[in-house]
């Protein structure tokens, strides 16, 4: 007698798309030699971290020479700094225009919406932001503070016209990290919720007491 082996179970979807309505179907641009090193550099460090990651594996997943690093960045160092301040400047750049024309409560669901579009878009820069940025010490920590604070302004400015009575700072912070929380336990975790569940309660839980 044979018995039929249970099958394995299906792998979970992949999660869906965070909805905006009215947005265009863009494909990316193509990377060049630079671009490549960056998002190989990304992946890595945000599954290895820094320390764990060297400029040969970088090279190797890039599919460059390792002396195209050197010639393009000069040092492992200078590589994190640029892989930081290119993604944010992209997220404070996407985060600005999110919010054109709007106030109040309205931007604090854009700003939410969009930082999630964000971690789901570029998850390895979302996962290396809570990795890395926030480790003190590093050679790179005053560059960084620096575009951070631009990409943090953002939320603290609509905070403050929105909750005059508020922190902006502290605040800012506390919606910045709940939603790249959520969206991270989402895209890890969760891959099976609607992307309207991860927005919903994210905004139920800062717009609280609004």
């Amino acid at each position: 007698m044979t018995t039929s082996a249970t099958p394995d179970p299906a792998p979970a979807p992949p999660p869906s798309p965070v909805p905006v309505p009215g947005a265009p179907d863009t494909a990316p641009p193509r990377r060049g030699t630079r671009g490549s090193i960056v998002d190989a550099a990304v992946a890595l460090i945000a599954d290895r971290g820094f320390s764990a990651t060297s400029v040969d594996d970088i090279a190797a997943a890039a599919g460059v020479a390792k002396g195209s690093i050197y010639y393009n960045f000069g040092s492992k160092t200078a590589l994190f700094e640029a892989v930081i301040v290119e993604g944010v400047d992209r997220l404070t750049t996407a985060l600005r225009a999110s919010v054109v024309g709007l106030d109040g409560p309205r931007a604090i669901e854009a700003l939410v919406t969009e930082l999630l579009i964000q971690v789901q878009t570029h998850p390895d820069f979302a996962k290396l932001v809570v990795a890395e940025v926030f480790r003190t010490g590093r050679d790179w920590q005053h560059s960084i503070r620096q575009v951070r604070e631009e990409s943090m302004a953002v939320f603290a400015d609509v905070v403050h016209a929105t909750w005059p009575d508020r922190d902006p700072s502290l605040t800012a912070a506390a919606i910045f990290g709940a939603t790249l929380v959520a969206g991270l336990e989402w895209l890890a975790f969760q891959p099976h919720r609607p992307a309207a569940d991860v927005r919903a309660a994210v905004l139920a839980t800062v717009l609280h007491g609004s």
